[in-house]
């Protein structure tokens, strides 16, 4: 017999929900044949079967979430009836620890005391989660003198949390574990009482966006800048473009001349298409632009690649195209993973002017708001002119306010004269 196992789908994927079976015990499968859809936090993926052989056992149920990466869900015989070797599966610990847990103390320890880790000037070992480096790195905490509250000691995020500089402990009055807990408190704790609401079950998507932008909001060092474009000439020139491609059944919207030119003042301005790393400063070939897209029960970021490259033709064909397959979670995760920049834009609903939170590791996103017709003042005369705002978020840590300002610039110059863009 073979296991099938939970695939991962995505570099980051640690579990999913097994949506739907396309086979039942007993089916006989042929390499490439689909016989399940996974569900993502992001997307709804099908599963090819790699081998051939007889369907014997289903393991996990279609509709269960919470399936670990690796986890068998299936097994395979193959077609002559004989048993092939069944791959490996390493168990997760939570598991491991309920059915044995002498073993999962060791299986704890082991990778405990074979984890790297950078070692200290007078040559120790110093035990402590990646998390917990990136924060002592980010405000200047010596790891040697922070005592480890987690695993066999290991330096955890609770601990760098509560170290000042240069790893002095602070005292804050009560323990770390202590301070974690007040943070998690349940409604009725904080004056809703119970049965005075319904409540919706959080699912992986949901989970995702409220961990990823926790995480960015908490961690990123970020600010706003704010400018106004006039957009006039942009909505007549659009007005054209619409009319010579009307014969395609293609339509250009104003948020594709947005893509457009932010991925054109990307490559104006390198030094905003950038990302943070520990290791230095990512400065991007081409300018893959993100656009933000509403689904149902969360948001998500498709990539046109290589934006600078392309056409507003081509914008709007992928873009329309990334936004529909996005709705019906159809995605590939290289569809949605990654990009150096991205576009949010609420102007459809009539929001004038917001900011974003930024989506790592991208150095910059863009908030656009609702073109409206607003008083001002040209050349000492009052007029009116169709107004869009727009904000941009930046990491300080990779965009300062002289890159941003420059980039908003060379920006809203192509916006208020698109035949700029175009050159």
């Amino acid at each position: 017999m073979t296991d099938i196992l939970m695939p991962a789908l995505s570099p980051t994927m640690e579990e999913g929900v097994l949506a739907k079976w396309h086979v039942k015990v007993g089916d006989v499968v042929s390499a490439g044949d689909v016989i399940a859809e996974i569900e993502t936090d992001k997307a709804t993926m099908e599963v090819e079967a790699v081998d051939e052989g007889e369907i014997t056992d289903i393991l996990v149920a279609e509709g269960t979430e919470g399936v670990k990466v690796n986890t068998p869900i299936a097994r395979l015989k193959d077609e002559g009836g004989a048993a092939a070797p069944a791959p490996k599966v390493e168990t997760p610990k939570a598991e491991t620890a309920k059915a044995e847990p002498a073993k999962a103390e060791a299986a704890a320890t082991a990778p405990a005391q074979k984890a790297p880790a950078a070692p200290s000037k007078d040559g120790e070992r110093i035990f402590a989660s990646p998390l917990a480096r990136r924060i002592a790195a980010q405000n200047g905490v010596d790891l040697k003198s922070v005592k480890g509250t987690g695993p066999h000691g290991r330096i955890v995020k609770r601990d760098v949390e509560g170290a000042g500089k240069g790893g002095a402990q602070v005292s804050t009055g009560a323990s770390a574990p202590a301070a974690e807990a007040r943070k998690v408190q349940s409604l009725a704790q904080m004056g809703i009482p119970d049965g005075s609401y319904d409540l919706v079950p959080l699912d992986g998507m949901r989970k995702a966006i409220a961990r990823r932008l926790t995480d960015s909001f908490r961690d990123v060092p970020h600010f706003p800048l704010n400018i106004d474009c006039e957009i006039d000439g942009l909505l007549a020139a659009r007005a054209k473009v619409n009319a010579m491609l009307e014969k395609d059944g293609i339509k250009v919207s104003v948020n594709d001349f947005v893509i457009k030119a932010s991925a054109m003042a990307l490559k104006a301005v390198p030094e905003a298409n950038a990302s943070y790393s520990p290791d230095g400063l990512a400065m991007h070939h081409n300018a893959d632009v993100a656009m933000a897209v509403a689904i149902d029960g969360g948001l998500i970021t498709p990539i046109i690649r290589k934006a600078e490259t392309k056409s507003l033709r081509e914008i709007a064909t992928e873009s329309k195209d990334l936004a529909k397959r996005a709705r019906d979670r159809k995605l590939k995760p290289e569809e949605f993973q990654g990009g150096t920049f991205s576009v949010s834009n609420l102007g459809m609903f009539g929001i004038k002017s917001f900011a974003s939170i930024i989506n790592e590791p991208q150095g910059a996103i863009m908030s656009v708001g609702a073109g409206e017709q607003r008083p001002v003042v040209k050349n000492g005369q009052l007029a009116v002119a169709t107004v869009m705002s727009v904000t941009l978020t930046c990491d300080h840590r990779v965009v300062d306010g002289a890159i941003g300002a420059k980039f908003l610039q060379v920006f809203k110059a192509m916006i208020e004269d698109p035949v700029t863009m175009l050159a």
